[in-house]
């Protein structure tokens, strides 16, 4: 049978419902552990994944990066300007439809 996991939610807060709390600067391997139960004998699988290491990042000191970031990362959308949000207007909260 196989396993599918659609995304992880990582976080550098430590309320993150729901979410793995990652902290900035340190090194990561994601792993999948598979543990029998039901048995007299627990036994645990450990299945590492190497080529997915990462370093988290929280801040950037590069302005090109951020803007990447911001572009690229539909969770940091909020961080757009709205200057340089396509069709500002319309994610206005004030934004009105134009009277007939």
């Amino acid at each position: 049978e196989s396993v599918s996991f659609a995304k992880v939610k990582l976080t550098n807060k430590t309320n993150g419902n729901g979410q793995i709390m990652l902290n900035s600067l340190h090194k990561y391997e994601p792993r999948v552990h598979i543990v029998r139960v039901g048995t007299d004998q627990r036994r645990v699988l450990t299945y590492p994944f190497p080529e997915t290491q990462f370093i988290a990042v929280t801040a950037y000191q590069n302005e090109e990066v951020t803007s990447l970031k911001i572009k690229y990362n539909p969770f940091a959308k909020a961080f757009l300007d709205a200057k340089e949000r396509p069709d500002s207007n319309l994610y206005s909260r004030d934004y009105l439809p134009p009277q007939q």
